[in-house]
């Protein structure tokens, strides 16, 4: 995601590098290139006028830090910015908030195939996985199949999403009518169901009204009639990231009706553009509060500004790696397994839990763009998250004794893991060795101090450059880091080897 964006400003940004000071021309120079970025990016106009604007304000005469450069300066002035455009203007952190008494009523509303019902299960299974009870009522009665799609999404958030919360599901099958036809009934069937989470004692409704053009007046009346009858804690708009500037206009005219209090962006993830992203506050004034990251119920993420536009300008997001690996391992778990690695007790079955727990957090590639400076070297590069089904089919081909104490393999059992997991022999040795090599230097690492750590890495990292280009991780052969451009002849290579 933010490819386009994230390219522009880097380039922009470049031209201040090197420069002794931040002066008006090469600022004015610098912006002429971000608001090109950012109107390639499908950003609004207006808002792009005014980022720029006010860019310029901020840096033009500002005094560098002695310890930055001009450009380093400039991209601390357009971070600041972009932050303040897309935070929400009271302060207030994203998620839902508590209501006394409860339940705490949702209002989802969206246009017709944005992704809403679905987001309501991704909703409810964030909740639940901060141990809130939820009850999702189908107030979609303009789809024969909406009620029953809910149903399974319902189900499967209350059967397999992690969390102690109980999930229940409202509805009234016998409501639905054709569309158009059964405009109004959503009524009384959202009151019912107030009504039936009031008496479960749940902690949390969600309304999943029935999508709309906004240009429909019968269905958005049934919308303000919801909302007057109601008074929902948060009205929440689904909005689909990938339509741009038509995601801006209709959360804009949904706005002036409802006065919605956010924002879910789905499809954030597949956004190379990212122009709603910093377009939807500043045109409707509502904030976004969610953003859709995946096809899956736990692919929901609250939107952090300052995150997001660390992102932007290839800062990378730090903070939002280490909440999804604190989602994924335990703390017992992180305990346990760092006093294994201290005694250099780490077995295949250690390796495959920590693999298995690295997919859960999302794909590869996205889970790399979030490491500052990486995001942009990788935006080329194809990463194939399959071929981490290679890793796992040679682990689980061998037996348990084996995975315990890789060192029993020997090439017999070498040519049996590899005809089991239908790799070559070569595949299973390097990852064999790959292995004992980090299984040493953990155990090496852990009577180090800070100094003695950074020397190990170093010598890892000659003893096995090319381990990132060989089957057994992802394909990594387009990332380049700055530096020397010198490579060796074959004719001086052969030299070296004969000398050894």
């Amino acid at each position: 995601m933010f490819e386009r964006l994230s390219e522009g400003f880097s380039t922009a940004l470049r031209r201040l590098s090197g420069k002794g000071a931040i002066t008006e021309d090469n600022v004015r120079e610098a912006m002429g290139d971000i608001r090109d970025a950012l109107l390639e990016a499908d950003v609004h106009y207006d808002v792009v006028k005014q980022f720029t604007d006010e860019a310029m304000r901020d840096a033009v005469g500002r005094e560098v830090t002695k310890s930055l450069e001009p450009g380093q300066e400039m991209i601390g002035v357009v971070h600041d910015r972009l932050v303040a455009m897309m935070s929400p203007a009271d302060g207030s952190e994203p998620g839902v908030p508590r209501a006394s008494p409860s339940p705490t009523v949702v209002m989802m509303c969206g246009l017709q195939g944005s992704g809403k019902t679905t987001t309501c299960g991704k909703l409810a299974a964030y909740l639940k996985k901060r141990g809130r009870s939820v009850m999702l009522a189908a107030a979609d009665l303009q789809r024969p199949a909406a009620v029953d799609q809910l149903r399974i999404v319902a189900e499967q958030v209350r059967d397999e999403m992690p969390g102690g919360a109980t999930v229940r599901f409202y509805a009234e099958p016998d409501k639905v009518a054709a569309y158009g036809k059964a405009v109004g009934v959503a009524v009384d069937v959202c009151k019912r169901a107030y009504a039936e989470a009031q008496k479960q004692g749940v902690d949390v409704l969600i309304l999943d009204t029935a999508g709309r053009l906004h240009v429909n007046d019968e269905l958005m009346q049934e919308l303000e009639r919801v909302n007057t009858a109601l008074k929902p804690h948060q009205v929440l708009l689904v909005v689909d990231a990938m339509t741009g500037q038509d995601a801006i206009n209709s959360a804009k005219a949904f706005h002036e009706r409802l006065a919605i209090d956010g924002v879910i962006l789905t499809k954030f993830d597949s956004d190379t553009r990212g122009g709603a992203a910093i377009s939807v506050k500043h045109v409707t004034g509502a904030p976004i509060r969610f953003i859709g990251v995946g096809e899956k119920l736990d692919a929901l993420e609250e939107f952090h500004a300052p995150r997001i536009a660390g992102r932007i300008l290839g800062m990378g997001d730090v903070v939002s790696l280490v909440e999804k690996a604190r989602d994924q391992v335990s703390d017992e778990d992180a305990e346990r397994m760092a006093e294994k690695m201290a005694k250099g007790q780490l077995t295949m079955d250690d390796f495959l839990g920590q693999l298995r727990s690295l997919r859960k957090m999302g794909p590869m590639k996205q889970l790399l763009g979030m490491l500052p400076g990486v995001g942009s070297a990788i935006k080329d590069v194809n990463i194939d998250d399959k071929q981490l089904d290679r890793v796992e089919g040679i682990v689980n081909s061998m037996t348990a004794q084996e995975r315990k104490h890789a060192n029993l393999v020997n090439n017999s059992r070498r040519r049996r893991i590899a005809h089991g997991s239908g790799v070559g022999t070569t595949e299973v040795s390097q990852l064999l060795k790959q292995f004992d090599a980090v299984s040493k230097l953990s155990k090496q690492m852990s009577g180090m101090g800070m100094m003695g750590q950074m020397k190990a890495m170093r010598n890892l990292e000659q003893a096995g450059a090319g381990a990132m280009n060989n089957t057994q991780l992802p394909d990594m052969s387009g990332l380049r880091t700055r530096g020397s451009t010198h490579t060796v002849s074959p004719k001086k290579r052969f030299k070296q080897r004969k000398k050894r």
